[in-house]
């Protein structure tokens, strides 16, 4: 699974760079460009890592970087400030409020990538999924809604695994042949069909959130 990175950077010229350069690098990002729309996908899945600019519209950066570091669940994140602010102070204070890291604009694409992954080496991995009321604990290898455990068999366990670790992105039918019954070609479509249709009833009140996308496959949704 890949490591996640949330971009907030304004100006988008920057932040397609950054965006680009992470992907090759092995990344997943996801880039906004105000904090508002952060702090709207952040409610819903957390990243590793978070690349934040300080001049930024409605929320700066420093706003956003202090409510992050208020809520202690938020301590394994790794921030890093990118920033063309270069005055001393300012890098003071956002190493003070939380930060794990400052770089300054311009900066170089192969330090940028050497400081991420120096973050990522740091960062506690994470042994659980939770978005929405779901909550899947891979090492006890179980589900929970609303801490009410679910029951399910293997390759439905898998199947929510994938989709969760996937979102929001689609999954397609073909790559989730490949990864959890190890075919390379597509199965009896009925094969996917009933796992999805039994794991929707398994989920009760949460059913909704496995989406199917007519003609590629199905993808989770909050």
């Amino acid at each position: 699974m890949k490591s996640l990175v949330y971009s907030i950077e304004d100006d988008k010229d920057i932040g397609a760079i950054i965006n680009k350069t992470l992907e090759k690098a092995g990344y997943e990002v996801k880039t906004f460009v105000d904090g508002e729309s952060f702090f709207k996908t952040f409610a819903i899945r957390k990243p590793e890592i978070i690349l934040l600019d300080l001049m930024l519209p409605k929320m700066s950066g420093t706003d956003i970087l202090k409510k992050i570091r208020e809520d202690e669940t938020n301590e394994e994140i790794r921030i890093i400030v990118i920033s063309a602010k270069h005055l001393v102070m300012d890098k003071v204070e956002c190493l003070d409020l939380g930060a794990d890291d400052y770089i300054e604009k311009p900066f170089d694409l192969l330090e940028l990538i050497a400081r991420v992954d120096s973050k990522k080496r740091r960062i506690k991995k994470s042994d659980k999924i939770e978005i929405g009321k779901i909550v899947l604990n891979r090492s006890e290898h179980k589900v929970f809604i609303d801490q009410r455990l679910i029951d399910l068999t293997q390759k439905e366990y898998e199947l929510l695994n994938l989709l969760m670790e996937s979102y929001p992105d689609c999954v397609s039918r073909e790559d989730i042949f490949k990864k959890i019954w190890n075919y390379d070609e597509i199965l009896e479509s009925r094969t996917l069909d009933v796992h999805v249709k039994s794991l929707r009833s398994k989920l009760g009140s949460e059913a909704n959130s496995i989406e199917t996308v007519y003609g590629v496959g199905y993808r989770f949704k909050k």
